[in-house]
Formats: C-alpha cells, sequence, structure tokens
C-alpha cells in the first residue's frame, strides 16, 4: 500500500510557504527627473513656432518746438526821409502857435538858403538851448535873447513871407524837430556860426559838424 502511503504524505503535507514575504513600505512613484522635464518642456516649445526675443525699437524722437504768437502790436514804421517829411507838411492857417512861430523864423531867417538837413540842425540848437540850462527855457527866449541871432532886432523878430515856398519848409522843419521826427545834430550842438566868419567863441567849442554854410559846435 506504498501508493497510498505515499499519497497520504502527499495530502498531509503543507504547502510550501515562500520565504519572500512582502515588503511593508509602497514602493515610491517614478518622477521625471528634472532632466527630463526640461526637455519635455524644451520639446514643447520647439513644437511651437517660436519668435524669439526681439529687442524693441525705440520710437523716433519727436520735438514739437513751441509756436509762438506774433506779436499783435504793429511793428514800428521805417523812418521816413526828412524830404518826405517836409514835402507832405501842409499848413494850417491859424493852427501855428507862438513857440513854433518862433522857431520856424529862426530857420527861416538863419538858414532858408540851406538844404533841409542845414535847417533842421539850426533848429535843433535852438532846442537844445531850451534844454540845457544855460539859455531859456522857452524857444521864444531863446530866439529873441540879445546878442545871439542877427536877424533879431531889439528882442522883435521880423516879419515872414508866410506864402511863400521857404516859409513853408520852415514851418514844416519847426514841426518835425519839435515831434523829432527825423536824425540830426546832437542834444550837446548849442552853436554855430556861418563859414564866412570866425567868433573868438568857436575856439572855445569842439567843432562837430559842417553842414552847408555853417559850422556846429558842441
Amino acid at each position: 500500500m506504498a501508493t497510498l502511503a505515499h499519497a497520504a504524505e502527499t495530502t498531509t503535507q503543507p504547502a510550501a510557504v515562500s520565504s519572500a514575504a512582502p515588503s511593508t513600505s509602497l514602493a515610491a512613484p517614478t518622477v521625471p527627473s528634472t532632466t527630463f522635464a526640461a526637455a519635455t518642456a524644451n520639446a514643447r516649445a520647439a513644437a511651437v513656432p517660436h519668435a524669439g526675443f526681439v529687442q524693441p525699437v525705440p520710437a523716433p524722437l519727436r520735438l514739437t518746438l513751441p509756436v509762438f504768437a506774433q506779436s499783435a502790436a504793429p511793428r514800428p514804421a521805417a523812418p521816413v526821409a526828412l524830404v518826405d517829411l517836409v514835402a507832405s507838411f501842409v499848413v494850417q492857417p491859424g493852427e501855428l502857435d507862438q513857440e513854433s512861430d518862433c522857431l520856424a523864423k529862426a530857420v527861416y531867417f538863419e538858414a532858408r538858403g540851406e538844404s533841409l538837413e542845414g535847417q533842421l540842425a539850426v533848429a535843433k540848437v535852438v532846442l537844445n538851448r531850451t534844454m540845457s540850462g544855460l539859455y531859456p527855457t522857452s524857444i521864444c527866449g531863446v530866439v529873441t535873447q540879445p546878442a545871439q541871432f542877427s536877424f533879431v532886432r531889439h528882442g522883435e523878430l521880423p516879419r515872414a513871407d508866410e506864402s511863400s515856398e521857404p516859409w513853408r519848409k520852415a514851418v514844416a522843419i519847426a514841426d518835425v524837430a519839435r515831434k523829432n521826427l527825423a536824425h540830426s545834430v546832437g542834444s550837446n550842438v548849442m552853436w554855430y556860426h556861418a563859414d564866412y566868419v570866425s567868433p573868438s567863441w568857436s575856439r572855445l567849442h569842439a567843432q562837430v559838424a559842417r553842414i552847408g554854410a555853417h559850422i556846429f559846435y558842441g
């Protein structure tokens, strides 16, 4: 009955137990390494069209210059020539005041044969004296001062031919001089004489101009 015994042994023998018991710790999940993650990201980026980094180009510099508004004030008119001032002057009857009359007569009797510039210089001498502090302060006072102007007799002014062109010019010159409308001799010029005489006082002053037949001193 060996076969049965063997069978019995076979049936009664316990099943073999594996000696490799399962570990109590769980295996850590697999994590892609940093290098792999970077490679993956690079691969994904490569799949997308890459524009790359473009240095921004600054916009062109635009300078806006200030625009100044033109002044509303009109520009000063160019000076009018003396000859034009005299030519356009009209004597208004009855409008000549005493001071202008005295100045016009000084121009008329002292320099009516001279150029307009020469006549204006004579008028300026009279006006310069009124502001000098050395002579009377009025035009008539300067003209009628004794021993100053040869055409004056005893403080009286002779009559002029008021219908003549020389008189009209003399009045015009007096107006130009009083309004300072034209350039002439300087404010320090207060003496003159005809070029055919040589008064002793001329050596005491500096000659500054010679206009026509008159020599002027300052």
